[in-house]
């Protein structure tokens, strides 16, 4: 059975995750711009839990959280252990609650870091930073019960082998919680799945298939072919894919960008009967995946139309 995944916000639902920025809290007195920055974690807490319960009530099965769930946690300058926050215990305690939720009515929950995470970066700091950041992530997914931290890649610096090399020397460098948790996924412009495969067998990575970035930039592997290398990487866990269209469609000026909605024709008839986690990166957010998972559902007569309206959503 297919469990289909939001990626971090709403388009519809009064469901907002707060953030600031670092001009905002660098004029701040430190302990002011804690207070601040507690407030919003807290605030974002609450929103995390909020979007559980949307999505357990509507069949939602997986929930991308963002990056910047703690606003600015790894600023060089405006950055904060957990301790420093005046309200930390009630954060983690929140945070802990939708673990608990999630467990309850069998959600998933993961991250996606930001482009700047490039784990073979050239630049030491770079990969410090990036390092950081991950480790991050996995604190807050530990409170969570999150399973899946996914990045790309990187960069290919003129030699892919050698880049990739450094990729696996750096996962060294990494805590066992963020470790276990660690994904790859092929991109639209440098790596394909034929790329990373070898590094994740080798170095016992699950794959994230992107199957729009594969078209992107396609390799020798056919959709079929890459989706049976895919779920091969994944041990004892439900694997998870990414499903997108064009903007302007594959004919287009610039297929790489994405849609509102996905297009049915673009959803792979071998993932269909699958065991699978297929988060839907669309613009439209949560009503695109109503509208995907009503045209998949079971004996829908019209599920071969993208122009299917989604149901009204549900609430708790």
């Amino acid at each position: 059975m297919i469990r289909f995944g939001l990626c971090c916000t709403f388009r519809d639902e009064p469901i907002k995750f707060c953030t600031t920025t670092v001009a905002a809290v660098s004029k701040m007195e430190r302990a002011d711009a804690l207070q601040k920055l507690s407030r919003l974690c807290l605030s974002n807490a609450d929103a995390l839990y909020a979007a559980l319960q949307f999505c357990a009530a509507n069949g939602i099965g997986c929930f991308r959280v963002n990056s910047q769930i703690l606003p600015l946690k790894t600023h060089a300058e405006c950055g904060y252990n957990m301790a420093e926050l005046p309200e930390a215990e009630t954060i983690v305690a929140r945070f802990k609650q939708c673990r608990t939720f999630s467990r309850k009515h069998n959600l998933r929950t993961c991250f996606h870091p930001d482009q700047f995470v490039v784990l073979n970066s050239q630049k030491e700091e770079v990969v410090e930073r990036s390092l950081q950041e991950i480790e991050y992530q996995a604190e807050v997914a530990a409170w969570i019960g999150a399973d899946v931290i996914n990045i790309h890649g990187g960069g290919a610096f003129g030699d892919k082998q050698l880049a990739l090399s450094e990729f696996a020397r750096n996962l060294n460098r990494l805590s066992a919680r963020a470790r276990k948790r660690l994904t790859v996924e092929n991109d639209d412009v440098t790596y394909t799945p034929v790329d990373l495969l070898s590094l994740c067998r080798a170095e016992g990575i699950p794959f994230v298939y992107d199957v729009h970035h594969h078209r992107c930039r396609p390799d020798e592997y056919s959709i079929e072919e890459a989706t049976v290398h895919a779920l091969a990487t994944w041990k004892n866990r439900e694997p998870l894919f990414h499903i997108s269209s064009p903007l302007e469609g594959w004919n287009g000026p610039k297929p790489r960008r994405h849609h509102d909605f996905i297009d049915i024709a673009d959803f792979p008839d071998c993932w269909k009967e699958l065991d699978l986690t297929v988060e839907v990166e669309a613009k439209a957010k949560e009503v695109a995946v109503l509208r995907l998972k009503e045209i998949l559902s079971p004996g829908n007569n019209r599920r071969h139309s993208s122009q299917c309206s989604p149901p009204t959503p549900k609430r708790q």
